[in-house]
C-alpha cells in the first residue's frame, strides 16, 4: 500500500514538470504554495529517514526533486522573460 501510494503521488508531478518545461513558464503556479510544499516534503523526507520507512523516503525524495525542478523552472523562466 505504501509503495503504491508513493508511486502514484510522486508520478503525479511528472506531467506538471513536462508542461512547465514545454511551455517555458508557469504563471499559474503559486511561488508561495510551492515553497511551502517543498518545505513540507523535505520535513516528510526527514521523518521518513528517522523512521527508516523506505517508501516514504523514496517517494518524498523524488517528489522533492520534482517540486524543486518545477519551482526552479518557474523562477528561471520568469527571470528570462523579463530579460534579467
Amino acid at each position: 500500500v505504501g509503495f503504491g501510494a508513493a508511486f502514484l503521488t510522486t508520478c503525479a508531478f511528472v506531467p506538471q514538470v513536462m508542461m512547465v518545461w514545454r511551455q517555458r513558464g508557469a504563471p499559474g503556479i503559486s511561488t508561495g504554495m510551492y515553497t511551502m510544499f517543498i518545505v513540507g516534503i523535505a520535513l516528510w523526507l526527514v521523518y521518513g529517514l528517522a523512521l527508516r520507512s523506505w517508501p516514504m523516503v523514496i517517494a518524498n525524495g523524488i517528489t522533492l526533486l520534482l517540486a524543486l525542478s518545477i519551482l526552479g523552472m518557474k523562477l528561471y523562466f520568469e527571470r528570462a522573460s523579463r530579460g534579467i
